[in-house]
């Protein structure tokens, strides 16, 4: 089923690739949530829907799809909520996702030279906002540069 869901997204036909994914997705399979995810992301061949995108991705990522949790990382990430994303990275590396692993790889050097660089400059309960100004242009947190390293992939 997941190969003719497959044929008809790359011919274009994306209300027929969601017809199969959402009956594949009825019956349990992670890959054709981790797909609707994609479609209700872009929009494509259903109306634009942030909620049900988010509930795939999640029920792929529960189902143990690695795409799917790196995905779910990058929006905690989006959100603000960075301890969530790491988790999200972690269980992603775990499952093999090599971009999940290089977000982590990334994430954990900031975090070392926000430590460091609060330890030479005799820390105060506002260093880690100094760390942030520090490297103004260069990007926001430590946490948008690894899920950045994520999608040049």
């Amino acid at each position: 089923m997941i190969q003719q869901q497959i044929v008809c997204y790359k011919e274009g036909d994306h209300r027929g690739a969601f017809a199969y994914f959402s009956k594949a997705a009825e019956l349990g399979n992670a890959i054709a949530h981790h797909l609707l995810s994609i479609l209700y992301d872009k929009g494509e061949g259903v109306k634009k829907d942030e909620k049900k995108e988010v509930f795939h991705l999640e029920q792929a990522a529960i189902g143990g799809n690695p795409f799917a949790r790196n995905n779910l990382a990058k929006l905690e990430t989006l959100n603000g909520r960075h301890h969530r994303a790491v988790k999200h990275y972690i269980i992603a590396a775990k499952l093999g996702e090599d971009c999940a692993l290089e977000s982590l790889k990334l994430a954990y050097e900031g975090a070392y030279k926000q430590r460091r660089f609060c330890r030479s400059s005799s820390w105060t309960p506002g260093c880690s906002e100094r760390y942030k100004k520090s490297r103004e242009g260069e990007s926001g947190s430590i946490f948008s540069m690894a899920g950045e390293a994520a999608e040049l992939r």
